[in-house]
């Protein structure tokens, strides 16, 4: 009774909160579309700037469970997240984004997370054949959000959570905020709803001009190799990254919707490649699975960010493809993805590198149902299996690998939701999750570690 006094409380303070009746949707899915659709710049007169900004408020009441002591967790409300947001008309067909991360659980400090610039028309060159090529291409440019497969559009950025029907993201979260340019080509002939993009980054969230490795000894080969210590100019050309996608989008009516959509990132030599290490907001699940061993940091938000998730950290080379499924029939909601991620570990490729293969599967279903479609229920299932890794460096006197052999890993989770729509600025949502993972050694090897619980969210986007 206690526990659900204290959800109830929760919920209540949380979205009585005051929000500007603005509409987000301009800037937001909110389960309605992916990509931002094509600007309208006819109407344009003027400079304008629109300010919005994102706000949650969550209380979390999760336990980890393991054969290794794990550091005990109450049932409390943290530290909300914020997001301002400022967007731009600069010219008929033109626009900029900033988004400032005001608090979030990465930082404890205000920071840009990032900014683009989106070009739908060229009036600056007063030219009738760009006017016509332009109806069917965008130009995005910027330190922006990469758009690798449609599973970030169903995720939540720090507090921008409106386009995520649930409160915890993906496993294998491929999300990445990086410099990156972007060409999309959107026929609007018979082939509408079709989207084919092409974009090019540097691979990495951090972007700098060098680094400096330490002198180190590499331990993972046998006799051990000794690297001596090095200045590394970091160049663009030899780092460059590319990714694809091709979609889909068909509305037979205004009940049924379907979009298929397949993408691919290729990343071949990365001082520290982010894609799958790039969420500076942090996960929603603080502080799960931390081990006692910790001591006062298992309780860091700031030093333990990436609870909950999956993937091979920072890397020298990645290639991954991602292929999703969007489908929309009256009330119902199904998305699907399916994900190979290969590549090495590493943050240069002559130092301790390690491959690895991820496969990354997830589905989920939302139903939306109230006179205004205002309520939702839905559950989420996600799994990402890592391949077993073959022992190297074999010390035949020994009969031992200087990297030991590390067998195949698998975590998965399961989410059921309950959403409330009270305006189109004002979400909340109740959340079941529970995770377990096996072998796992650092938890121990036993009984299959998990943690599982309640989460309560409300958030507010203007």
């Amino acid at each position: 009774m206690k526990k659900l006094f204290l959800l109830f409380t929760a919920c209540t303070f949380t979205v009585v909160i005051y929000a500007q009746n603005n509409d987000a949707s301009q800037y937001y899915n909110l389960g309605k579309g992916f990509e931002s659709p094509k600007i309208d710049g006819s109407n344009f007169t003027k400079v304008k700037v629109d300010v919005g900004g994102d706000f949650v408020l969550r209380f979390q009441s999760l336990q980890s469970h393991a054969d290794s002591a794990m550091a005990p967790l109450g049932g409390n409300i943290y530290l909300p997240s914020a997001n301002l947001n400022l967007n731009a008309d600069l010219a008929a067909g033109i626009k900029v984004n900033l988004t400032t991360y005001l608090a979030s659980r990465h930082h404890t400090n205000t920071y840009v997370q990032g900014g683009y610039l989106l070009i739908d028309q060229l009036p600056f060159l007063n030219s009738k054949i760009a006017d016509n090529i332009m109806k069917s291409f965008t130009i995005k440019v910027g330190m922006m959000e990469l758009n690798y497969g449609d599973a970030h559009f169903r995720r939540s950025d720090n507090a921008r959570t409106l386009n995520n029907p649930f409160v915890g993201n993906y496993i294998l979260d491929g999300f990445a905020i990086s410099p990156a340019a972007e060409i999309y080509y959107r026929p609007i002939n018979k082939l509408k709803g079709l989207l084919l993009m092409g974009g090019i980054t540097n691979c990495v969230t951090d972007p700098n001009l060098g680094g400096y490795y330490a002198a180190g000894t590499s331990n993972y080969t046998f006799p051990s190799t000794h690297y001596p210590a090095t200045y590394k100019p970091f160049n663009m050309g030899k780092m460059l990254g590319y990714y694809f996608k091709a979609a889909y989008d068909k509305e037979f009516n205004e009940n049924i919707r379907i979009r298929p959509a397949i993408s691919g990132f290729i990343c071949n030599n990365s001082p520290g490649g982010a894609l799958y290490n790039s969420d500076r907001g942090g996960s929603p699940y603080e502080e799960v699975m931390n081990k006692k061993s910790l001591y006062a940091t298992a309780y860091d938000e700031t030093s333990n960010v990436t609870n909950g998730y999956f993937g091979p950290g920072n890397y020298s080379k990645v290639q991954s493809v991602m292929g999703n499924l969007f489908a929309k029939v009256y009330n119902f909601e199904l998305f699907g993805t399916y994900e190979i991620a290969k590549g090495n570990t590493g943050l240069d490729a002559t130092y301790n590198v390690v491959p690895f293969t991820f496969q990354n599967s997830s589905i989920e279903g939302v139903y939306y149902f109230g006179k205004h479609h205002q309520f939702d229920i839905g559950g989420r299932y996600t799994s990402v299996h890592k391949d077993a890794v073959a022992g190297f460096g074999y010390n035949s006197a020994t009969d031992k690998y200087a990297f030991a052999p590390v067998g195949a890993q698998l975590t998965s989770r399961i989410q059921a939701v309950f959403g409330w729509k009270l305006t189109d600025n004002i979400v909340a949502k109740l959340e079941y999750s529970k995770q377990t993972y096996s072998n796992f050694v650092t938890y121990g090897t036993g009984t299959d570690p998990f943690f599982e619980g309640l989460m309560v969210e409300a958030a507010i986007s203007f």
